[in-house]
């Protein structure tokens, strides 16, 4: 067997850490613009980061098990993350009356970090898994 669950475990709390690094970004160029702006941005960012956190757990948070357990959690830990991301967003842009653009730009970056990461990461695996 290739990959493990430690694996993806590990590989998901990576993403996670560099969704976190690209929302403090977006938040320090934000916060050009103002305080608010960058408080709108990490609002945003920590939204979709937390929710890649949840996916994390809910995908990978216990024991082995069979492949349609595996597929339940998955989806689980899917359904989790858009909750958290959806509540996040309603939270910063309704409750809290952030500025709408800079709480989705720091989603946005989140989520592009997340693609970006997922094939660098991808593609420094195999490069590993082919020298090794």
């Amino acid at each position: 067997m290739l990959n493990s669950a430690a694996a993806g475990r590990r590989l998901a709390l990576r993403v996670v850490v560099i969704q976190a690094i690209t929302t403090l970004l977006t938040a320090l160029a934000c916060l050009m613009i103002g305080p608010r702006t960058a408080l709108a941005a990490l609002a945003g960012g920590g939204a979709m980061a937390l929710g890649s956190l949840a996916a994390a757990w809910g995908a990978f948070g216990g024991s082995v098990v069979g492949a349609g357990m595996a597929l339940g959690r998955l989806l689980l830990g899917t359904a989790a993350k858009w909750l958290v991301v959806a509540l996040g967003l309603f939270l910063a842009m309704a409750v809290w009356r952030l500025p709408a653009v800079p709480v989705l730009a720091g989603a946005a970056m989140a989520a592009a970090a997340l693609m970006v990461s997922m094939k660098f990461l991808a593609a420094q695996r195999s490069t590993t898994r082919a020298n090794a």
